[in-house]
């Protein structure tokens, strides 16, 4: 008896809306968590070449936990500006201070698979400094966080 490999069709994705508080979360552990989300590898369905994975909003951005005792004044975050002299470099604390959506965009862009496919992935993901965000008409679950 041979056994058929279900490949996932585009038009027949369900996605969801999830919220998650980023409140307290570890800051690598909710990225890698919500780059798994944003892919679908947490669905029966999973195919790799196929955008099978849900929306994810978080909030709270600026709460979020990093550990380790000088990780804010020694992690450095990089810009590129293509001119000489145009490296801008910030530590990770003037990212959460300033600029919390930006850091935590850039952590999950690190984990989802780079190309037409990631960039498709990655629009689903909408990040927020506070505890409001416009999404509600989509009716999102909220996502606890399981230590």
């Amino acid at each position: 008896m041979q056994r058929q490999t279900t490949i996932a069709k585009p038009e027949k994705i369900e996605r969801k809306w999830y919220v998650i508080d980023a409140t307290g979360i570890p800051y690598g552990r909710l990225a890698s968590f919500v780059a798994v989300k944003l892919m679908g590898k947490d669905k029966p369905i999973y195919t790799p070449h196929v955008d099978c994975g849900d929306y994810v909003i978080i909030i709270n951005a600026e709460k979020v936990a990093l550990s380790g005792k000088n990780k804010l004044q020694n992690k450095k975050y990089y810009n590129v500006s293509g001119y000489n002299g145009g490296l801008r470099t910030r530590t990770a604390g003037e990212m959460i201070e300033r600029y919390p959506e930006e850091m935590v965009e850039r952590s999950i862009w690190g984990m989802l698979p780079k190309g037409p496919l990631g960039r498709q992935i990655f629009k689903k993901l909408f990040v927020y400094k506070g505890a409001e965000h416009q999404h509600e008409a989509q009716k999102p679950e909220v996502l606890v966080w399981k230590k």
